[in-house]
C-alpha cells in the first residue's frame, strides 16, 4: 500500500499526464472509435486497457456495414459482382494492406476463417512427422487453444502428445523465456523438431519474442517455424517475410479492432506457396479464381496463399477487418509502435512504486508489446474493483495477473494515469 498523497500531488500528476497527451507527437484517435461509458467513477468513459482481448469499434464500422447491406438489399445476387466491392473477390481488397501490416509480400497473405483454423489448416501442410522428427516446440504458457490444437495435431498422427509436444519454461524464478535458452534447445534437440510455434507476443506475460533470432534458429535446426501472432498483429512491428517464417496465423479482433470473432488472417512463405507437393485441405476458394467457376471437379491451387483457403468469406465480417486495416494504413505501425513505447514506458513508471504490484512483463521495451501484466493477490476482484470504482477496464487472467494494454489508437495518458491512481488506491 503507497502512502496517502498529499491533496496536490495527485492534481500534479494528472496535470502532467494531460500534458503528455496535449504534447505527443501521435495525437490518440480516441475521437475515431466508441469508447464504452466508465462502470464507476468519476469520468463518463471508461479508461479501456483491454484491447488486448477486444478491441474498440471504430467509428466508421457501422458505416462500411450499412453500405453492404445497402448492396444487399438493392443487388441480390448479383452483389457479388455489381456491388460496390464486389463480393466475389472482397477479401482480395485486404491482401496488400494485412501484408504491409506483417512484413509479407501481398501473394504470401490471406484473410480467412478464425485464428485457430487456420492454425490446424496450415499445420496440416507443415507438421509432417517423420521417424524421429516428431516433436511439437511451444511455450509452457501457450494460449490453451495452441495447446489444444498441437495435441490435437499429434493424436491426429497418431502421437502421444505427452511425449510429442514440448512446452518449453522460464528458468526457475523468472516468469518469461530467454531467446538464448530457446536456441540452445533448438541447438541440442532440434534434430527430433518437426515443427517450432510459439506465440509471437505471449498472451499471459506480454513478452515478445525475438522472433527473427528463433526463426532462424528453427530452420537451420531443420524445423518447420510457425508463429501464432494473435498478440502481435497490430501491436509491434512484423516482418514474415525477411525473417523467412515458414507460415504464421493471427485474428483481428484484439489490436485491430474488428470486433469479436472477426475473420483471422494467415502467412505462407513464398518458397512454399508454389510448392504442389505441399499436401492441401481445401475447397471451393482454394482454387484459381480465374477458372473458379468452370465448377471442375480438380482443384488447380494458385500459386499464393489463397490455396489454403476453403470457403467464400463472408462479407460482413470482412468489412470491419477492412474499415481497420485502413486506419493501421493511415497511421503506420512504426508510429504507432513508437507511441505505445511511450505509454507502457509512462505506465511502467507509475506502476512501479505501488505496493502489491509486480509487473512481470520484461521492462526492456524491445521485449514487450502494448501491454504490462500484473501479479497481484486477487485478480479477479482487483479487475472488478478497478471498474466498479474507477471505470478502468482490465482483465484477469485467474489466478493472479491483471493485464493493462495501453492501445496507442485510443489510450490516452490520461488513462494510465487513472490506472495508476485507482491501482494505488485499491492494492
Amino acid at each position: 500500500m503507497t502512502d496517502e498523497a498529499a491533496p496536490g500531488e495527485a492534481g500534479t500528476r494528472e496535470l502532467r499526464a494531460r500534458r503528455l497527451d496535449e504534447t505527443d507527437p501521435l495525437p490518440t484517435l480516441r475521437a475515431e472509435f466508441l469508447i464504452p461509458p466508465a462502470p464507476g467513477g468519476p469520468y463518463e468513459e471508461a479508461a479501456y486497457f483491454a484491447g488486448n482481448s477486444l478491441g474498440l469499434q471504430p467509428k466508421a464500422t457501422a458505416a462500411r456495414l450499412a453500405e453492404e447491406l445497402t448492396d444487399w438489399s438493392r443487388l441480390g445476387v448479383e452483389g457479388h459482382t455489381q456491388a460496390r466491392r464486389p463480393w466475389v473477390s472482397y477479401h482480395e481488397l485486404l491482401t496488400e494492406p494485412a501484408a504491409r501490416l506483417v512484413g509479407a509480400l501481398p501473394h504470401e497473405v490471406v484473410a480467412m476463417n478464425s485464428l485457430t483454423v487456420n492454425l490446424h489448416l496450415l499445420m496440416a501442410s507443415f507438421y509432417r512427422p517423420s521417424g524421429e522428427r516428431t516433436r511439437i516446440v511451444i511455450e509452457d504458457s501457450a494460449f490453451p487453444s495452441d495447446s489444444y490444437a498441437v495435441a490435437s495435431q499429434a493424436v491426429h498422427h497418431g502421437l502421444d502428445p505427452a511425449e510429442t509436444v514440448v512446452r518449453l519454461r522460464p528458468r526457475p524464478g523468472e516468469d518469461n523465456l530467454r531467446t538464448e535458452d530457446v536456441v540452445d534447445y533448438l541447438r541440442r534437440e532440434g534434430n527430433r523438431v518437426a515443427l517450432l510455434m510459439l506465440g509471437g507476443v505471449n498472451y499471459l506475460t506480454g513478452q515478445l519474442m525475438d522472433m527473427a533470432t528463433i526463426t532462424r534458429a528453427g530452420r537451420a535446426a531443420g524445423a518447420v517455424v510457425g508463429w501464432d501472432l494473435a498478440h502481435a498483429a497490430g501491436n509491434v512491428p512484423l516482418s514474415l517475410h525477411d525473417w523467412d517464417v515458414d507460415f504464421a496465423a493471427w485474428c483481428t479482433y484484439k489490436y485491430l479492432n474488428s470486433g469479436p470473432g472477426a475473420v483471422a488472417g494467415a502467412f505462407v512463405h513464398e518458397r512454399h506457396v508454389r510448392d504442389t507437393t505441399l499436401p492441401r485441405l481445401s475447397g471451393w476458394w482454394s482454387t484459381r479464381a480465374d477458372i473458379r467457376f468452370r465448377m471442375d471437379p480438380e482443384v488447380a491451387h494458385p500459386p499464393t496463399a489463397d490455396a489454403w483457403a476453403l470457403s467464400n468469406p463472408p462479407i460482413m465480417a470482412l468489412a470491419p477487418v477492412l474499415v481497420s486495416l485502413e486506419i493501421f494504413d493511415r497511421v503506420g505501425m512504426t508510429a504507432l509502435r513508437a507511441k505505445s513505447e511511450r505509454l507502457t514506458a509512462y505506465l511502467a513508471e507509475r506502476l512501479a512504486p505501488i505496493g502489491g504490484v509486480r509487473v512481470i512483463t520484461p521492462d526492456d521495451p524491445a521485449q514487450r508489446g502494448t501491454q504490462l501484466s500484473l501479479r497481484v493477490a486477487d485478480a479477479g476482484g482487483l479487475v472488478k474493483a478497478l471498474a466498479d470504482e474507477a471505470g478502468v477496464i482490465a482483465d484477469a487472467r485467474e489466478p493472479d495477473v491483471v493485464r493493462l494494454a495501453p492501445v496507442p489508437l485510443y489510450c490516452t495518458f490520461h488513462d494510465c494515469h487513472r490506472a495508476a491512481e485507482a491501482l494505488a488506491k485499491l492494492t
